[in-house]
């Protein structure tokens, strides 16, 4: 098979981005040239090893080929039957695949976010970056210091913790969170629902370049969120150089509802009645925003600030879904514009009685 490139980023077959990242950062300090000036020519063969293993691991295209065919057949030793002795291999379709390893200085320098610092130069259209000894310090344990910023052991740029260096040496900023409003309705907030939605954005690969990718983020919408309930989903944005990508946030919005309007917890359904109904008695029939009908009757009189209650037949509580606001019921009494002097005597007669 050739050189083991997981024995020599010390990680298992299984490892993902981020352990695959956290043995490069480890490895590489230890083994770079400029931190190990007693043993240079040792220390500079070592720190290629290890930028080819991690260049090698950390591009999923490269990680397949090699992990079905070898150094050999990553590097051109295992070309197809008709291939004449060329140094390439077919991905399947036809597509033919080119092993071009990358300068180490430079893998280096974007995984730390540093450029063009120091010369050194190792042949022509090679571009090289060099840290003095002065970087790290006169007993070269400035070292980590210099890194000190990306945390601890598993912290930086793709740990936890600390800030991270961008392309030209400065603090790398978050960008801005991007707000979308996502309209649900008062049936969808009350018993709750997932909506799906398609976004497109830009990301980079290793190497800095960026293609368009389109993903579906699943919105689990939970009973009871109100208008102004906000669900994050970090650093969706597009990816930039010097950039920790934006946070999408969806912020619920309310649509309106041809019965119901919300109020917090509460439902509030508005009738409008006669005055005859307003003093005899008015029963209410409403389908809920679950389905169910209701039969309310209301044997009060009801008068221009009445307001019945219906309790637990408002909206979900969300920190405790199983309890729930109630319903009320507001009324618009409906006068008569005009009487007979008949109608009038005997209102009077009837409310002195």
């Amino acid at each position: 098979m050739g050189v083991d490139y997981y024995k020599i980023l010390q990680v298992d077959k299984n490892a993902n981005d981020d352990d695959l990242k956290k043995a490069y950062r480890k490895l590489a300090m230890k083994w770079h040239p400029d931190k190990n000036p007693n043993n240079k020519k040792d220390a500079e063969a070592k720190f290629k090893q290890i930028s080819e293993a991690y260049d090698v691991l950390s591009d999923p295209q490269k990680r397949a080929v090699y992990d079905q065919y070898g150094e050999e057949g990553l590097k051109g030793g295992v070309p197809p039957p008709d291939a004449d002795g060329a140094t390439y291999f077919s991905t399947g379709g036809g597509t033919p695949f080119t092993f071009n390893p990358r300068n180490a200085d430079d893998i280096f320098a974007e995984f730390f976010g540093f450029r063009g610092m120091g010369g050194g130069g190792d042949g022509p259209g090679v571009r090289t970056t060099r840290f003095s000894s002065n970087m790290f310090g006169d007993n070269m344990g400035g070292f980590d210091n210099i890194f000190s910023s990306f945390g601890g052991g598993g912290g930086g740029p793709f740990g936890s913790g600390g800030g991270s260096f961008g392309s030209s040496g400065g603090v790398t900023r978050k960008a801005a969170p991007i707000e979308r409003s996502l309209p649900c309705t008062l049936e969808e907030l009350y018993k709750g629902t997932t909506k799906k939605m398609k976004i497109s954005r830009d990301i980079a690969d290793i190497s800095g370049k960026t293609m368009t990718v389109e993903e579906i983020l699943n919105i689990n919408i939970k009973p009871g969120w109100k208008k102004g309930t906000k669900i994050t989903f970090p650093e969706k944005g597009n990816e930039q150089p010097n950039v920790i990508p934006a946070d999408l946030v969806f912020v619920i919005d309310e649509k309106p509802h041809s019965t119901f309007t919300r109020d917090g917890n509460d439902l509030v359904l508005k009738r409008q009645i006669t005055l005859a109904e307003a003093l005899t008695g008015y029963t209410v029939h409403v389908t809920t925003l679950d389905g169910r009908n209701l039969t309310i009757p209301i044997n009060n009189v009801i008068h221009p600030d009445y307001e019945e209650i219906v309790p637990k037949e408002g909206m979900p509580i969300s920190k405790d879904p199983t309890k729930k606001g109630n319903l009320r019921i507001k009324f618009n009494v409906k006068f008569p514009t005009r009487l007979t002097p008949t109608q009038k005597t005997r209102i009077k007669e009837l409310l002195n009685g």
